[in-house]
């Protein structure tokens, strides 16, 4: 199956609805251009809050059911007829989640995903405000294929894309929000080496991958982040199909060849000689493999 995937970068405000507005005004866009899945930046729907700890801001949280924009972007996806891995503050109960939901083409819920990992550093604070995903790592049955999708930090993990992989997922997607670190945490210009980690995962998993990325420079009572953009599209064998630059907010479109990847996958043998028995130590957090 050959379809269009489009990865959207955008700039955001302090104003859900001028973002929200946005996001769907950028979908549309894609569509128009042909795109059956279209990816949205992490947390789209605020400024990246995380570059401080205030307690004020877990009101920015909201449950899946009754979701303020969510049911939104469901009907866009039914006009549309396309995929929507879309990004949240998920308030569950007494737990806040970093979570996507999977929207398929006719709108309707695939299934939740709340993100695994959470850093916490300097302008990346999100550990006070988020729980660790308890949901696995997921690979959703799309009208457009298997799609899996991480998100930000999620994507320097190996592991994250392998399970996603082994679960059947062909196209690994990863919502972000990615910058210049503050100088307490060496300012490391760390655009490069985000994209060559992805580009690994694409090849080592023989997938198609996207990153959306947020632009821009966001203050969050004083303390101030740059987002650096660079969302690109790769394919299986981690050539770029599209890249944006840093600054401009832009829709990416890239062809997708689901069978050209399938054969290409079965040929190669990465999942043909892999030895799951001698993975245990992956399964440590000290690498030392457990015994009876």
């Amino acid at each position: 199956m050959t379809f269009k995937l489009a990865v959207v970068q955008m700039g955001m405000s302090s104003d859900l609805e001028t973002n929200v507005s946005q996001a769907m005004a950028f979908v549309r866009e894609a569509a128009g251009l042909g795109a059956k899945l279209v990816l949205l930046p992490e947390l789209f729907e605020n400024l990246y809050w995380c570059q401080v700890q205030r307690e004020e801001y877990f009101a920015l949280a909201h449950p899946l059911e009754a979701h303020p924009f969510i049911g939104r972007f469901e009907a866009l996806a039914k006009e549309l007829g396309v995929v929507l891995p879309l990004s949240f503050f998920e308030k569950a109960g007494h737990a806040h989640y970093n979570s996507l939901v999977m929207l398929d083409a006719n709108g309707g819920q695939l299934g939740l995903y709340r993100k695994s990992h959470i850093p916490d550093g300097p302008g990346y604070s999100e550990k006070y405000y988020f729980n660790p995903g308890d949901t696995g790592f997921k690979a959703f049955s799309t009208r457009v294929g298997m799609v899996g999708a991480g998100i930000c930090w999620d994507q320097w993990y190996p592991e994250s894309a392998r399970a996603m992989a082994l679960q059947g997922a062909e196209i690994l997607l990863y919502p972000t929000a990615i910058g210049s670190e503050p100088a307490e945490a060496g300012g490391v210009d760390s655009r490069l080496m985000w994209q060559r980690a992805m580009i690994g995962h694409a090849v080592s998993n023989s997938c198609y991958l996207g990153a959306a990325n947020r632009i821009g420079t966001e203050t969050v009572e004083g303390n101030s982040q740059t987002y650096y953009g660079s969302s690109f599209i790769c394919d299986f064998t981690g050539e770029k199909l599209s890249e944006a630059g840093t600054t401009e907010e832009t829709v990416l479109i890239a062809d997708v060849d689901l069978e050209r990847a399938r054969v290409f996958r079965a040929g190669f043998g990465f999942f043909r000689d892999r030895r799951p028995e001698l993975y245990g130590a992956l399964l440590t957090l000290d690498g030392k493999t457990r015994r009876g």
